[in-house]
C-alpha cells in the first residue's frame, strides 16, 4: 500500500479513536438524571461505534467488505451527530460545547461518504 495512503488511514483511526474518548469524557460530564443516562448510553454507542468499524473498515479484505463496513461507519457517525444535537436541542449541554466536536463529525462524515462513492466507482468498474 502507498505510504500516503497509509498515513491518511492512520490518520482517520486516531481521529475517529478521539471522537470516541472526547465522548466518553462529554458522557461523563451529562447530567446524573434517567434522560441523560439514556441519551448517554446511546451517544456513547454510536460514537465509539464509529472508531470500532473504521478500524475494521481499514482491516477489510475486499472492496465490498470496505463498502459495506464504511457503510456502517457513515450510519453510526450521522447517528452520533443526531444524538450531539439531541443533548443541545434538549438543553442538556450548550451548543458551543458541542460545536466543535460536531464540526469535526461533519468533516468525517463528508469523507467517509466521498471514499465510499469512490469504492462504488471502483466495484462498478
Amino acid at each position: 500500500m502507498e505510504k500516503e495512503k497509509v498515513e491518511f488511514i492512520n490518520e482517520l483511526k486516531k481521529r475517529t479513536k478521539d471522537i470516541a474518548l472526547r465522548v466518553i469524557k462529554l458522557q461523563a460530564k451529562m447530567p446524573n438524571n434517567q434522560i441523560s443516562w439514556i441519551i448517554g448510553k446511546q451517544i456513547l454507542r454510536s460514537a465509539t461505534s464509529v472508531a470500532a468499524n473504521y478500524r475494521a473498515a481499514s482491516r477489510a479484505r475486499s472492496g465490498k467488505e470496505f463498502y459495506s463496513k464504511l457503510s456502517i461507519v457513515i450510519e453510526e457517525t450521522d447517528e452520533t451527530m443526531f444524538w450531539l444535537e439531541l443533548l443541545a436541542d434538549a438543553e442538556i449541554f450548550p451548543k458551543e460545547k458541542t460545536a466543535d466536536l460536531h464540526k469535526e463529525l461533519n468533516e468525517l462524515l463528508s469523507i467517509f461518504m466521498s471514499a465510499r462513492k469512490n469504492t462504488k466507482q471502483s466495484l462498478n468498474k
